[in-house]
């Protein structure tokens, strides 16, 4: 039994889910970067089109990336603070080398070069990790989660029938809700200029029928 064992074996092996997700995740960043020139690119960047439950289970393989490479990129900005123009081998730079500045370059730059081997060690491609955290940490910089988006298609897969999906990257294409306009009050209160034409028509019936009650007590 399977009792809460979470994932899904998707008919593969360990070792064959763990390359199919590998080969998905790459294809999904690659396509964030199009090519105009390439006639083998895709028809909308940042997008794939696999069935539901493969996109269920890529989901959180691919976030995890992108929160992996927002980490990275927040330690390179810290690192700048200690980094120096000068170029490679001149004898500025020797200084800066033998400085403390280095040091602290060093040690604030070291979670950075780890989270890219990391993500490396995931993709084994190196396009997909520039475009990682070059394009989608800047993206998704001030987004805590929530890095893409999962959509059912109606037309199912030629041959099995399987339930489509398309996952892709937020951002773009985004859905923007129309605000609901508040209905209009209506108050029961009467303008203020009709009321006071009322009131003269009421005080001058009731003289009028003050004298027709005396004529008749007359006769």
């Amino acid at each position: 039994m399977r009792h809460r064992v979470r994932g899904r074996k998707l008919g593969r092996n360990a070792s064959h889910r763990k390359a199919m997700f590998r080969n998905m995740a790459t294809s999904l960043i690659r396509s964030v970067r199009v090519d105009e020139d390439d006639p083998n690119r895709p028809r909308v960047p940042g997008r794939i089109v696999t069935t539901v439950a493969k996109a269920k289970e890529l989901r959180p393989f691919v976030e995890k990336l992108v929160t992996l490479a927002r980490n990275g990129v927040a330690h390179e900005a810290a690192a700048a603070e200690y980094d120096t123009s000068a170029e490679r081998n001149t004898d500025e730079w020797r200084t800066w080398r033998q400085s403390d500045q280095w040091q602290k370059w060093a040690n604030t730059m070291a979670p950075a070069v780890a989270a890219r081997r990391r993500a490396f060690s995931m993709l084994r491609d190196v396009e997909a990790v520039d475009i990682l955290f070059d394009e989608l940490a800047d993206r998704f910089e001030d987004r805590p989660g929530g890095y893409t988006r999962i959509v059912r298609l109606a037309k199912v897969r030629l041959g099995d029938a399987g339930q489509q999906a398309l996952i892709e990257f937020v951002g773009e294409r985004d859905r923007v809700r129309s605000k609901k306009r508040a209905a209009p009050v209506v108050t029961d209160e009467a303008p203020q200029e009709d009321s006071a034409p009322a009131e003269e028509a009421v005080a001058e019936d009731v003289p009028a029928a003050e004298g027709a009650e005396q004529s008749e007590d007359k006769e």
